[in-house]
Formats: C-alpha cells, structure tokens, sequence
C-alpha cells in the first residue's frame, strides 16, 4: 500500500512514525491534550514508540492514513498532528487535530486538517468523515465547523462517560439544521 504524505503553502504532513516519539511525548502530554483529549498514561519514550506502535501503525497499514505530523516547512518544527481515525466506538472515520499550545491562532490546524479532510475525500475515497469533541473544547468546535462538518447529535465512546459533540460531512448530502437530532 502507497502511504502519502501532503503538503500545504507552510505545512509538511507526513505519517508518524517512532521518529516522532519524542514530539509525541511531548503533545500526549501537554495540558491541553489532558483537558480536551485525555491521558493516554504515556510517561516515557520507550512507551510514545510503543504507542505509535500499536495505535498508528496498525491503521496506516491496514488503511494507508492515520495519524500525521504536521511539520512546518521554514524550519522543520513539529507543530501538531492531524488524522483521519478509524476509532473504537465510533462508526466511520473521524478527523481530529492536536497541537502544541504555542502554535494555537496561526491557522496551522486550520491549514493542516483541510488538507486531511481533502485527502480523504479524493485519495481515499471517503464518502463520510466525522468529527467529535468535548462541549468545553470551542476552538475545535469552531475549527469543525470551519471545515463544514455539520452538528449532528450528543454521543458517547465505550469507557469514556463524557458526552461528545458529533459532527459530520457526507459526500453530496445537505444536512438542514430542522433535520438535526438533538
């Protein structure tokens, strides 16, 4: 199976790999990811290379995308990651995006997850791509939205009892906000 990678006008998106675990390290556990994500319990090196792993690995051979490492092209910093997921308790895949506090409100996730959404829609032929986040988390709500994943409903993941906002883009389907279930 092709793996891609993608670029943008500043950002480089290329599968993560272990090279990536220390940057991993770093976002798994940055305050922000425990708040809006939550603690995946990776403390060490040794376990973000088994994370990726067991976690990213699998997906991008069994699907060819997965979690990617969002790289910006001036100067080679890892900023962030950006997805399409094919996440346990949830049917369909999802997009979602996390980055490091310091690169919040330049239009990097922005910038990074069109691409991905893009990408899923014209490489791998996904006619639907959802979305989920915490009531609390607004800046992805609005990021969400921005991407034209519509509000659907409240859902809840096997083993997680916060309730997540459920958002979703189908290929040539209008949703009508009186059409929404609440």
């Amino acid at each position: 199976m092709k793996l891609h990678s993608f670029e943008t006008q500043r950002l480089l998106l290329r599968p993560m790999t272990e090279e990536d675990a220390a940057f991993q390290l770093e976002l798994l556990n940055s305050p922000l990811w425990l708040e809006n994500i939550g603690d995946r319990n990776v403390r060490t090196l040794e376990e973000a290379k088994i994370y990726i792993r067991e976690k990213v690995t699998p997906q991008l051979e069994r699907l060819g995308f997965s979690n990617f490492t969002v790289i910006r092209k001036e100067d080679g910093i890892k900023m962030g990651t950006c997805g399409l997921y094919d996440r346990e308790g949830l049917e369909g895949v999802d997009i979602g995006f996390a980055f490091l506090p310091q690169y919040f409100g330049k239009g990097y996730a922005h910038e990074s997850a069109s691409k991905i959404l893009e990408a899923g829609k014209t490489i791998f032929g996904l006619t639907e791509i959802n979305a989920i986040t915490t009531r609390a988390n607004l800046a992805s709500q609005k990021l969400i939205e921005k991407l034209g994943l519509q509000y659907i409903r409240i859902i809840s993941l096997p083993n997680d009892p916060e309730p997540l906002l459920f958002y979703q883009w189908k290929k040539d389907v209008t949703i009508r906000n009186d059409e929404l279930i609440n």
